[in-house]
């Protein structure tokens, strides 16, 4: 299983054919996909945005009944503290959700598949760049 950021989600709702593509490809390859919930708080949130389009809410719904959801759970919200602390004795400033989503696929041993680089920067954290 490999754990989706925000990025890739949103892109895969954007109907990205090159993430699309990698998005089965994982599915062939790792069985399931996951996603951590606070990535889907960050989904969901644009796609209730007073701006959304009509079908934004149908299909990221359909997109989150596919994916195992990972939540933030105890372990993990230990892990995010430790993160956010490492973090900011090298003076580097993180959104918390992507310390959230770091802190949860870590917890849970995924590679973290994403296109942004500030997560290169979270020791520990196996990433799949796209």
């Amino acid at each position: 299983m490999v754990c989706l950021e925000t990025t890739f989600l949103i892109d895969l709702l954007r109907g990205s054919e090159s993430v699309r593509k990698l998005s089965e490809e994982f599915t062939e390859t790792e069985g399931s996909l996951a996603a951590a919930s606070p990535a889907i708080m960050e989904v969901w949130r644009g796609a209730i945005a007073e701006k959304a389009k009509n079908g934004e809410k149908l299909r990221a719904t359909k997109l989150f009944q596919s994916l195992n959801v990972l939540p933030l759970d105890g372990k993990s919200a230990m892990e995010a503290a430790v993160i956010e602390l490492e973090l900011k004795k090298e003076g580097i400033t993180v959104d918390i959700e992507d310390i959230m989503i770091a802190a949860i696929a870590r917890a849970n041993g995924e590679k973290l598949v994403t296109r942004d680089a500030h997560y290169a920067k979270i020791s520990g954290l196996q990433l799949i760049k796209y």
